[in-house]
């Protein structure tokens, strides 16, 4: 597998019909943010309840809206777009969660996030074009990303079991996934080393999170059979009483029932994420951005299929807390996306996908209510996936600065990133390497025009 992308596969010159998708569903994606449905960033979903019951205002709701998303786009999204040459959510969704909220008129918020659209569409092929032809092309040099961000990302299941379940658990999973990583690049070459191992240690990690419930439960039982002989059936129906007066389960059931009245558009925003999937100009996440550049569309699936399972917790309960969705719901319209034949067949299912998750919200939130660790274990696979991808990123973007400028180009990125991290992160963490690669490069380019520095050659 090569570890760096062709620059051929850098273009961003989208089909008419893919223009017409990702503005549509920016327009759409706005529209369902200005209604308080959905936005993407798990971040600003929990302040959503306070805009919708009126506690905040609009504009207050904004502020909170680009605080939390601004170093994504500019430091995560459009880096990773310009050197893969696939979009990413980071860049669709998350300015049209600010633009939707922004809009004061409802009419207003589709054109907003239309014109978005329509800028990432037009404006993107112009800017990797004239990247391209700098002396120092910063965006072929941040392709150096890929490698880090593919095996790194392998480990994040080990790093949620020795989190969850200890050091020893942690080290068995470990070899595991090095032989079986190591097995498949023997075996099957063709194919990314990494697919079989996630795979092992994503459902390592649920058995034991499913199977600590199952025995947690099977000693509540014991213990609530000792307990019969003792006046419990009077607590019984006191329980009951104070759950029927539980604020949150009525706050819960509230939010199900305003997100399942607005299914027709929920159906029809999962029709409109699974067609930009299956159009294979779009990738859910890092590794994804890759595997898709370089056309490994399946084992692109793969990967956003395991990290699903480290949002759906987070997604289902701030959803039923807040009464605000996800724009990509539990994201598994992504890998079902990629591996769609056709648009039409996207459409249908996405729909279906979307319609089946909203209408089981609640199921899902008794589920997960029945199930703490499993509820664990999504917290600690998306700390894992966040740490493996924050070193991978870090060190890919160090291997982009030398690529830039050798040992200048590393002081300068490496410089900005440590500066980065003494000012209180301004960027967000994950956001801060890749914006450095970026400054970095358009820097060196100026001291190349000063005639104060020579590209490195090859």
């Amino acid at each position: 597998m090569n570890s760096v992308l062709a620059a051929s596969s850098t273009d961003l010159d989208l089909s008419l019909a893919q223009q017409l998708t990702v503005i549509a569903l920016c327009a759409l994606t706005a529209f369902i943010s200005h209604m308080a449905l959905a936005v993407f960033n798990d971040g600003v979903r929990p302040f959503m309840l306070d805009f919708i019951q009126g506690r905040s205002t609009r504009n207050a709701t904004t502020a909170v809206s680009f605080g939390l998303s601004a170093g994504f786009i500019f430091g995560l999204g459009a880096p990773m777009a310009l050197s893969t040459g696939v979009l990413n959510p980071w860049l669709v969704f998350l300015p049209t969660d600010i633009l939707g909220i922004l809009s004061p008129k409802k009419w207003i918020a589709p054109l907003l996030g239309g014109a978005w659209g329509a800028v990432v569409v037009f404006g993107l092929n112009g800017a990797n074009s004239l990247a391209h032809d700098l002396p120092v092309d910063f965006l072929t040099a941040l392709q150096q990303m890929s490698t880090p961000i593919l095996f790194l990302f392998t480990l994040f299941p080990v790093l949620a079991i020795t989190k969850q379940f200890g050091r020893l658990r942690g080290g068995i999973a470990a070899v595991v996934e090095l032989a079986l990583v190591v097995m498949t690049m023997k075996v099957w070459p063709d194919i990314f080393p990494g697919s079989i191992a996630m795979a092992v240690g994503v459902l390592t990690l649920i058995g034991f999170a499913v199977n600590k419930d199952m025995a947690q439960r099977k000693l509540d039982r014991a213990e609530a059979a000792k307990a019969a002989a003792g006046g419990s059936a009077l607590e019984g129906k006191n329980g009951a009483a104070d759950d029927a007066e539980d604020p949150m389960a009525s706050l819960f059931s509230a939010s199900a029932l305003r997100l399942r009245r607005h299914l027709p558009l929920f159906m029809l925003l999962g029709a409109g994420i699974c067609v930009l999937a299956q159009s294979h100009v779009f990738g859910g996440g890092e590794a994804t951005s890759f595997l898709i550049a370089k056309g490994d569309y399946a084992e692109a699936a793969q990967v956003d299929f395991y990290r699903a399972f480290g949002f759906v917790p987070l997604i289902a309960t701030t959803a039923l807390a807040s009464g605000a969705y996800g724009i990509a719901g539990f994201t598994f319209v992504y890998p079902i996306g990629y591996l769609m034949p056709n648009p039409f067949l996207a459409a249908v299912v996405g729909a279906a996908v979307f319609a089946i998750e909203v209408l089981a919200l609640s199921a899902i939130g008794k589920v997960l209510g029945k199930l703490p660790s499993v509820r664990d274990s999504s917290e600690h696979l998306r700390s894992a996936i966040g740490d493996a991808l924050g070193l991978a990123i870090l060190f890919g973007s160090l291997m982009a600065a030398n690529v830039m400028g050798g040992g200048l180009g590393i002081l300068i990125v490496g410089g900005l990133y440590l500066l980065n991290e003494s000012m209180g992160r301004p960027v967000v963490r994950m956001a801060a390497a890749p914006a450095a690669v970026i400054v970095g490069g358009v820097l060196l380019n100026v001291l190349y025009w000063l005639d104060l520095f020579t590209p490195i050659k090859g």
